[in-house]
């Protein structure tokens, strides 16, 4: 089965970080990547650009409205995701919890749901 680990941070402490420091959180998350790849758990990774960057839009009432920025206001942001095929949920947990960039904030793990008709 695979899981969606979103990983969510506050772009405020990743920015605080010097340049050698952001390098070592992408050095690991490389690395952690190739682990991944190895074991046979990797389906995909993508950093994503920062939150000032993302568009928001609505279709209300076959009116679609678009604005600048995130959804919600909150202190924590989606930084990226890596998509995993896991035996089970508590293997995703595990293999999450070895995100690197994970460590800045927190990973959700949400088990992806099958395609209607697939089981």
């Amino acid at each position: 089965m695979r899981y969606l680990c979103t990983i969510f941070f506050d772009e405020k402490q990743l920015d605080a970080l010097s340049d050698g420091e952001l390098q070592a959180v992408e050095d690991a998350m490389h690395a952690c990547e190739e682990t991944l790849r190895k074991s046979g758990h990797f389906v995909a990774a993508q950093a994503l650009q920062p939150v000032h960057a993302a568009t928001t839009g609505r279709v209300r009432s076959g009116t679609v409205s678009v604005t600048d920025g995130p959804f919600a206001e909150t202190n924590e942001q989606i930084g990226g995701f890596v998509l995993v095929e896991a035996e089970n949920l508590d293997e995703a947990i595990r293999l999450a919890s070895t995100i690197p960039a994970g460590h800045l904030g927190g990973v959700e793990v949400r088990p992806i749901k099958p395609r209607c008709g697939s089981r």
